[in-house]
Parts: C-alpha cells; structure tokens; sequence
C-alpha cells in the first residue's frame, strides 16, 4: 500500500499545473489546476491512454482539433494518439483529476499550437 496527501506534492508551475499524486509502477494519477488564461499546451501520447474528471471549473477540453466545453463531473478519455489540450478560458481556477495507463514518463509528445 502507498498513502500520499495532495498538499504534501508540489505542481509543476509552483501554485498550479499538473502535480502527480502516483507514478507508476503501471498507473500514473495527479491532479492539475489550470489558473485563468492558462493551458495545458498541445500533446499526445503514443501508448498511453489518458482520462481527464473534471471537479471544479468549466474550461474547454481540446481533443483532435474539436472544442468541448466542460462541466463540472465531466470524465473524458482519450485514447493514445488523441491530441489534446485543456484551456482555461475562464475567470476562475479549474481542477480536474488526470489518470495515464501504462506508466510511460517518456510517451508525451509535444505539438504546435
């Protein structure tokens, strides 16, 4: 068994971003907060199928060049290959939940905007 807390990890831009809560050995899990006018920037994965849980804030999910406005409770999975980017187009902080399976640190693939 492994127990962590949310406040004992850091996010990857000091008070916001992703923050990963489990890496591996075969899921990685986190939590990301996006602040106002802030995104994830446009990706993929090769293998890894990545889900997204929406629990405060309504930004826009991009996946495959298509828009989604979100709501809160919103789940989105996406299989490998899917481009995608989370847009915080709001006034407000945004959080969602991110589960990756497999555990692959190396699979992201950055694009262009």
């Amino acid at each position: 068994m492994e127990k962590v807390n949310e406040y004992d990890k850091q996010f990857r831009q000091g008070d916001w971003g992703p923050k990963y809560m489990f890496r591996g050995p075969k899921v990685d899990w986190g939590v990301i907060v996006l602040k106002p006018g802030t995104s994830l920037k446009p990706h993929y994965h090769n293998q890894v199928e990545e889900t997204f849980y929406f629990v405060d804030g309504t930004p826009k999910i991009i996946v495959n060049d298509i828009e989604h406005r979100v709501r809160v409770g919103d789940a989105f999975r996406l299989e490998p290959q899917d481009k995608h980017d989370i847009v915080n187009d709001t006034d407000s902080n945004i959080k969602a939940i991110m589960i990756k399976c497999p555990c692959l640190p190396d699979d992201k693939v950055d694009v262009g905007q």
